[in-house]
């Protein structure tokens, strides 16, 4: 079982900044890819940000040059500092990580709990 830990939500002015991060632990052999969803009241869930194993990453058109995701593979964790925030960024942000749990093992999608993100004023 993998175990994602998010942190870094919270209430922050229209063009402010967040820095959401997320840590993974428990039986993980190889992290291939990490991420941010999120979903905002009557809305779908939709990829905010990735990375994945060899460093490529994907933004959301809305969130391309506002927002930077980071990987520290040592310690199984993922960052992404967003600025210039605007309401429609409200959401509760989710951590996603796609793992292998050992060599051989299929890969499998786990989901942290959702920080809230809130931007108003």
């Amino acid at each position: 079982q993998v175990h994602l830990v998010e942190s870094g939500g919270g209430l922050v002015q229209p063009g402010g900044s967040l820095r959401l991060s997320c840590a993974a632990s428990g039986s993980i052999f190889r992290i291939d890819a990490m991420g941010w969803y999120r979903q905002a009241p009557g809305k779908e869930r939709e990829l905010v940000a990735n990375i994945i194993s060899g460093g490529s990453t994907y933004y959301i058109d809305s969130m391309k040059g506002r927002g930077t995701i980071s990987r520290d593979s040592a310690q199984n964790t993922v960052y992404l500092q967003m600025n210039s925030l605007k309401p429609e960024d409200t959401a509760v942000y989710h951590c996603n990580a796609v793992v292998a749990s050992s060599p051989y093992a299929v890969l499998h999608s786990y989901w942290g709990q959702g920080t809230q993100v809130t931007v108003s004023s």
